[in-house]
């Protein structure tokens, strides 16, 4: 096999490098193929680079997030992903692509080994063929052509399959391999070669010299010997494991070369605590040792020999030899296009086998817990609910201390690593807390009539009367960065709306988010919805946090517009709720104040520049250059050391101009500032519309008239008449606090407070109604009447 793999070209070399190649046309070739190699690096999310693998083999990684440090992986290819669904014949498309992903990891300088079913189906489709071929032309032609695809094919026996169809198996797997100039080995094994000491060795010895030279082995049980399993022999330590199927030659081939993770990929998304397919199966997301009495195992699939519990066995076994696993499903098309790059980058995939079990719960089951509390909390009383929130603003400033003593912490770790704008807002004080206590005990006042109020009331017909009456959404995901101060107001408007709370904040913040947290259960265990607001403190990435489609309603990200964006892209199925960019106007009309314009620049655009309502792009009227307001402007933002671009008609207007502006979509989010020139208020209105992200946008004008104009026609969440861009903000509003500024058009826009977190349900009651009593010949007629809806509560 060695002299193969020489006679195809290859040297040995460092498992780093790409192999050199000998002759020059397969050198022409390589360089062919390199644009293809540059497309899966740019296809991966993981970086065509060397990173550190090296580790000391012993034990296996505690948390999928280390699974990106794997050096040596073994990806085990069951027989329901390599074969198509007729039985017949392989599943080219993913053969291909499970290829491409084994060859990016390999080039990254990991040592990639396959356990491969496939022959047996390879072969039936072979000898399938050859039968049908062998028939006698006379049988085909009296039996004709409909007749002859119906011939009766005899029961072909796995071992002749399996002999006539490993040779092309592996030809298929060198010619996809050779596509990224990378080699392929097979190596055919039994249980013998395991049990024998010399041939146990032998096996060890080809492998590594393999793995050395860059060479992708390729291993698969030899179907057409293949002897009967010891029996009695499994699970009696790390060396006895039985070799019966591929799941257990797998895991014995991982833990004999100290592989570091093994993917075992089949036709299901994982280990279920239930048959897949059952009503109440739950994938388990980790799967930990003695877990075994809550899972039921189902039948094994249509083809291969080993079910899910031998796969569990095998993982198990592998596990306690020191190798991780994870179980993931190779088959579907919308995941199996990145399943092994996905699993080595640490992303929630499958099922990972762990021996590490956490402190506290998953966050799956805080999301089950976030749930059943938020249920109960909606059904607590109005002045219940209010009684949590207030408690929560006494908590705030009766424990300014602690609160702050934890805020230090946090301040201290992230000194030399945030930003001055990211520092500030991560920093607490006993003004912003006080603030926020303020803030807690409006969010109370206004509850009293959030959830349960009666939108509309209608007499459908006779005794049949429908109510819409506003209900919470579910339970909430908040993602939020730096900001602890964001806690406390957001659990107040969850608690004020009965809504559960899932809260993942910046690790930067942990301390504070932590005291906080406890705080605000402290407040819920007053009525026993202690569970119903819970912080995220696993190490799950906020992508693994976005498939939770199941458990989470609605997702609001609070942080820079990279975060907004990210989750935005990642969220799988989940409404998002947010603004991605804040990139916020102030047009200057020609009948601008001379003493309003500079408070309103300053206010906009220094006050807090890293706010998501702070000024971005300063809009002058033409008419206003080289005049004193203009030069009071310019003087103003040199004092406050704003950095100054140039839009490129501004620019043209200068002889000396600033930097001309690379973007005018830009959010700075610090003291820089971009001006341009506009002819008119409509040519601002259009350029807002052009680069603006909906956000907050504001005229600076003594003309009412032109003032009205800007105020219907700019199509933002928030638009302004001679106010400052920062009051684009709920507690300003009035509305106590907010979980966030969205600029979408659906559901709620702008500062999205209470009325933000709720949704309605219809509410029909009657007396024995049916539909066909108002049909054509019924005896009822449609009446469809308001009726007056109950006053709100406004004390």
């Amino acid at each position: 096999m060695l002299s193969q793999v020489y006679r195809s070209g290859f040297q040995p070399f460092n498992h780093r490098v790409l192999p050199w190649v000998q002759s020059t046309a397969v050198s022409r070739s390589y360089r062919g193929q390199h644009s293809a190699i540059r497309h899966v690096r740019s296809w991966s999310n993981i970086p065509f680079i060397t990173v550190p693998l090296s580790r000391a083999h012993g034990k296996s990684f505690a948390h999928r997030s280390e699974l990106k440090h794997a050096k040596r992986i073994v990806v085990k290819l069951g027989s329901a992903v390599v074969t198509r669904g007729d039985e017949c014949g392989l599943a080219l498309g993913r053969l291909a692509s499970i290829v491409e992903q084994v060859s990016v990891l390999q080039n990254q300088g990991r040592e990639m080994m396959l356990v491969t079913s496939g022959a047996v189906a390879f072969g039936k489709q072979r000898l399938r063929h050859e039968i049908l071929l062998s028939q006698s032309v006379r049988q085909a032609l009296h039996s004709g052509q409909n007749q002859l695809k119906e011939m009766a094919i005899p029961v072909l026996e796995a071992r002749a399959c399996a002999a006539a169809g490993q040779s092309g198996l592996m030809a298929l797997y060198e010619a996809m391999f050779t596509q990224y100039s990378i080699c392929a080995a097979q190596i055919l094994v039994t249980n013998l070669d395991f049990h024998d000491e010399q041939k146990r060795r032998n096996l060890n010895g080809t492998l590594h010299e393999l793995l050395r030279m860059n060479i992708v082995p390729i291993v698969n049980t030899n179907d057409a010997v293949v002897p009967p399993a010891e029996p009695n022999s499994d699970l009696q330590g790390v060396n006895v494991i039985s070799v019966k199927d591929n799941d257990s030659l797998a895991a014995r081939l991982a833990v004999e070369m100290k592989t570091d993770l093994l993917i075992v990929l089949s036709d299901v998304e994982g280990l279920f605590d239930s048959p897949p397919g059952s009503d109440d199966a739950k994938l388990i997301d980790t799967f930990y040792p003695g877990d075994q009495q809550s899972v039921t195992f189902g039948t094994k699939s249509r083809v291969g020999m080993g079910g899910m519990e031998a796969k569990v066995k095998a993982a198990l076994w592998a596990l306690q030899g020191g190798t991780s696993v994870v179980i993931a499903n190779g088959t579907h098309p919308k995941v199996s296009g990145h399943v092994i790059t996905d699993i080595v980058e640490g992303k929630k995939v499958g099922t990972f086998f762990s021996e590490v079990k956490p402190a506290g719960p998953t966050v799956e089951q805080q999301g089950e817990m976030a749930r059943s509390g938020g249920r109960m909390l909606a059904t607590l009383e109005p002045e219940q609910r209010a009684e949590i929130i207030y408690h929560l603003a006494d908590l705030l400033t009766d424990q300014q201390e602690e609160i702050l003593l934890a805020n230090k912490k946090d301040l201290e770790e992230a000194e030399g690593r945030l930003a001055g704008p990211l520092l500030k807002r991560l920093s607490l004080s006993t003004s912003k807390l006080n603030s926020l206590a303020i803030g807690l005990r409006q969010i109370a006042a206004s509850s009293q009539d959030s959830v349960g109020r009666v939108v509309r009331r209608t007499r459908i017909a006779k005794n049949l009367e429908l109510e819409q009456v506003t209900v919470p959404i579910g339970v909430l995901l908040v993602i939020f960065e730096s900001r602890p101060d964001c806690l406390p107001q957001v659990a107040a408007l969850a608690i004020a709306t009965g809504n559960g709370l899932l809260l993942k904040g910046g690790k930067e913040a942990a301390h504070s988010n932590r005291i906080l947290h406890l705080l605000t259960q402290e407040a819920l265990s007053m009525h026993g919805v202690k569970e119903a607001v819970q912080l995220v403190n696993t190490r799950e990435e906020v992508e693994d946090l976005c498939r939770l489609d199941k458990m989470i309603d609605l997702i609001i990200p609070r942080g820079s517009s990279q975060l907004v964006r990210d989750i935005q892209k990642a969220a799988k199925g989940i409404p998002v709720m947010g603004h991605s960019e804040g990139i916020c106007h102030m047009y200057v009309d020609s009948a601008a104040s001379v003493d309003k314009v500079t408070r309103l620049v300053r206010d906009s655009k220094c006050e807090y520049p890293a706010a998501c309502n702070a000024l971005e792009t300063l809009l002058i009227h033409r008419d206003l250059l080289r005049t004193p307001l203009f030069d009071q402007i310019i003087d103003m933002l040199r004092v406050e050391q704003v950095k100054i671009h140039a839009g490129p008609k501004f620019a043209s207007y200068l002889t000396f101009s600033p930097s001309e502006v690379k973007s005018l979509r830009t959010e700075y989010g610090d003291l820089e500032l971009c001006i341009e020139v506009v002819d008119s208020v409509q040519e601002a209105i259009d350029h807002i519309h052009k680069y603006g992200s909906s956000h907050t946008d504001v005229i600076v004008t003594e003309n009412e008239k032109t003032a009205e104009f800007f105020l219907q026609h700019v199509d933002s969440a928030c638009v302004f008449w001679n106010a400052s861009t920062r009051f684009s903000d709920g507690y300003r509003f009035g509305l106590g606090a907010e979980v966030g500024i969205s600029t979408s058009r659906i559901h709620a826009r702008g500062p999205v407070g209470l009325e933000g977190l709720l949704t309605t349900k219809w509410l029909l009651r009657g007396q024995d109604h049916v539909v066909s009593d108002f049909s054509e010949h019924g005896s009822l007629k449609y009446l469809h009447e308001n009726l007056p809806v109950p006053q709100r509560n406004t004390n």
